[in-house]
């Protein structure tokens, strides 16, 4: 078997974070007295996806992004409110969210018979932790491996270097990263000298100057890819 080891990312690969996200900003603005409307939530996520690609760069901490983005939003939607509270809310609620995305229990049970998998995220650590024990993927991975734990996020080659020495037998040339994202899962697997799948289900186009040694639009795809 070449990939043995399969570094799963956790948000949209396997959890649906954007269901997660709508409910979370459902109960903000119901919690918080703001405005709910789909002209608000996409507001909110240009404010969110801006700042965790300026974390991904590391432009940003995590504690200010958390925090920020709130502030953001609210200054651009003309609203008013404390930002640390509205995040506070959000968390809460992710983490009690623990949605798949559709075939991820069967995907994850499939691969679990014979290979060795781990999560790696740069969510929040406490988020990330209670969605995964409320979720049915428990039984099929050895651990997490959360920046925020770490001291470190994807796409960096320092949390790489802490995945390798964590796991005993993972190589470059035997562990397989899957994920969503191009700068946090495929440029770190790149950074680190991994093989990396791009779960693209939306069919965006690949971006130059960045290795994707495989390509799906769909999670059953990735099954004959691990077990090769």
């Amino acid at each position: 078997m070449q990939y043995p080891y399969l570094l799963f990312d956790a948000d949209n690969t396997l959890f649906d974070f954007d269901a997660a996200e709508r409910q979370a900003y459902a109960n903000v603005c119901r919690t918080h007295g703001l405005t709910f409307s789909k002209d608000g939530y996409a507001l909110y996520r240009r404010c969110n996806g801006e700042l965790w690609r300026d974390f991904d760069r590391g432009l940003c901490t995590k504690e200010f992004l958390l925090t920020e983005r709130f502030r953001r939003y609210l200054d651009r939607s003309g609203q008013s409110g404390d930002p640390s509270a509205l995040n506070r809310t959000h968390l809460q609620t992710i983490a009690a969210s623990a949605f798949l995305l559709p075939g991820a229990l069967e995907l994850c049970q499939a691969l679990a018979a014979d290979h060795e998998m781990y999560i790696i995220t740069n969510g929040v650590e406490s988020s990330q932790r209670s969605r995964f024990r409320l979720s049915p993927l428990v039984p099929c991975f050895k651990d997490l491996f959360i920046s925020e734990a770490i001291g470190s996020g994807k796409p960096s080659r320092a949390y790489f270097d802490y995945v390798f020495q964590a796991v005993p037998g993972l190589t470059p040339q035997n562990g397989l990263v899957i994920g969503d994202s191009l700068t946090s899962d495929i440029q770190g697997a790149n950074n680190a000298g991994l093989a990396c799948c791009w779960f693209n289900p939306r069919g965006l186009p690949r971006p130059e100057g960045l290795r994707i040694d495989y390509e799906v639009r769909t999670l059953e795809e990735i099954l004959p890819i691990a077990s090769r």
